[in-house]
């Protein structure tokens, strides 16, 4: 056994020769050569666009002396993104929606309590070694369920008590995700090691100076209740930057009837997101805090099938305020998505679905929202850049807007805690809506809402981050469009 041992480590030591000799060969010479490497090609992302990065001056240069303040002006520069070509349908946030419903029904179909088939769960792998339980796709949800399975299934639902109808309990329907917060570990006050604290050799460094951090988490209580707290704690380590969040997901029907008092919208709060004549349409409905839960889950569907690559791809994250508007402006930075200053065509075909301000909402061929894609892209391949529903972007909504921001890929960001006051969690809102007029489409317009709040006109879409900035030099567009 122990010559046996001896000649595979040989063999081994030579297999490494081998393989290593060409290179170890060329550095002989004492020049510095260069490490090498597999170079990593970045798939294009289905139903998303490439812009690539690029300068815009932001705002409105051209004052409307009618509707608004004064808008801030400022020459930023941002980096390419990926950007969904669309707003996010029903169908596609369904997609998220029933992944949470399954996922929920899997944990309950390996509960004791329902039968505890532990199939649905991985709890160890191959060989047998104990790994973090995690769910187990693979293994299809039962076509016949037996007692047990049938009162797990039946759990998720809901009797209509008027009608009898059994509908899906939204209450259950909570996402939990986690997400590291890079950019603060990262900050040079935030080190482990005091010494690294202050690059300043002139100050003398405490070490026993606490750093204090503030972490979000979030649990469920004993009656069913998301419980969201910010901990201010001393730093203790790098998992200190990993926020937990628990987002109820399912979009509020009923946006419809409390954005319009006094208007009979009962029909759309039944059918807008239920019937699957408005897959094709914009989701509404979802507040911010919902909105990134989408985000969070899309990046994790995506990394489940990636292999190692997954390393390099950025997660997918609402964009910024200024990535917003740089993308809706075009490749010539249009005043609005298209290339003249009118709203429709000479013989009165309109650009985009808005509300013209006579108040004729049907005159552009739509009464609220318009199916995705109908009206024309833009020059970087986006469509509905411009009214439709407004979309929410990852900037925290502030009067200064892009003066305080930085000139290079700018943002304003802020987690509000609970505890925070409600004017500290307002976000910026892009694009204008079907209910909105000519004015408030302009790709420079700033709204905002609050983060918790849902309304009947506001949606979004996703951006990436190029994991590759060489990306930009092989590709216009990314992925396939949707249909």
């Amino acid at each position: 056994m122990k010559r046996l041992t001896i000649g595979l480590c040989a063999a081994a030591l030579l297999l490494l020769t081998s393989c290593f000799g060409s290179k170890l060969a060329s550095q002989q010479g004492g020049e510095v050569t260069g490490s090498g490497g597999k170079a990593f090609s970045e798939p294009a992302p289905y139903g998303m666009v490439l812009v690539k990065r690029g300068h815009l001056r932001m705002g409105i240069e051209n004052q409307d002396s009618l509707w608004g303040k004064q808008t801030p002006v400022r020459d930023i520069s941002v980096d390419g993104f990926w950007i969904d070509d669309t707003e996010i349908t029903n169908s596609e946030y369904k997609q998220f929606v029933y992944y949470v419903r399954d996922s929920i029904l899997r944990e309950r179909l390996a509960d004791p309590n329902y039968g505890g088939d532990e199939s649905y769960k991985i709890e160890e792998d191959k060989n047998g070694d104990p790994v973090p339980p995690h769910l187990n796709w693979k293994k299809s949800l039962p076509r016949k369920p037996n007692e047990d399975e049938l009162r797990a299934i039946e759990s998720l639902y809901v009797t209509n008590p008027v009608t009898g109808e059994k509908m899906l309990d939204a209450s259950q329907m909570n996402y939990r995700y986690e997400i590291f917060d890079y950019t603060t570990a990262a900050l040079r006050r935030n080190r482990m090691n005091p010494e690294e604290r202050n690059l300043n050799t002139d100050v003398t460094v405490d070490p026993n100076e606490k750093v204090w951090i503030s972490k979000d988490t979030a649990y469920i209580d004993d009656n069913g209740k998301i419980v969201r707290e910010t901990l201010n704690r001393e730093l203790s380590g790098p998992w200190d930057f990993l926020n937990t969040y628990i987002v109820n997901i399912y979009p509020d029907t009923t946006c419809w009837v409390n954005d319009f008092p006094n208007a009979d919208n009962e029909v759309y709060m039944r059918n807008y997101f239920s019937n699957p004549a408005y897959n094709d349409y914009p989701v509404v409905g979802v507040t911010w805090e919902q909105a990134n839960a989408f985000c969070a889950w899309r990046t994790e569907y995506l990394l489940k099938g990636l292999g190692p690559a997954a390393r390099y791809v950025q997660r997918y994250r609402l964009p910024t305020e200024a990535e917003w508007e740089y993308a809706a402006r075009g490749k010539d930075g249009t005043e609005f998505p298209w290339e003249n200053e009118d709203v429709a065509t000479g013989k009165g075909c309109f650009f985009a679905n808005f509300k013209p301000d006579n108040g004729n909402y049907v005159k552009d061929g739509n009464l609220i929202t318009s199916k995705v894609g109908i009206y024309s892209a833009n020059s970087n391949g986006l469509f509905d850049m411009a009214g439709n529903v407004a979309e929410w972007t990852s900037t925290i909504f502030t009067e200064a807007g892009v003066d305080a921001m930085n000139d290079v890929n700018p943002q304003l960001k802020y987690n509000a805690a609970k505890e925070d006051p409600y004017r500290l969690k307002k976000k910026s809102v892009r694009g204008g809506s079907w209910k909105d007029p000519e004015s408030y489409i302009r790709s420079a317009w700033r709204s905002s809402e609050f983060q918790n709040q849902p309304r009947s006109y506001i949606g979004f879409r996703c951006v990436r981050s190029l994991a590759n900035t060489t990306s930009e030099k092989t590709r216009d567009t990314g992925g396939k469009k949707r249909k």
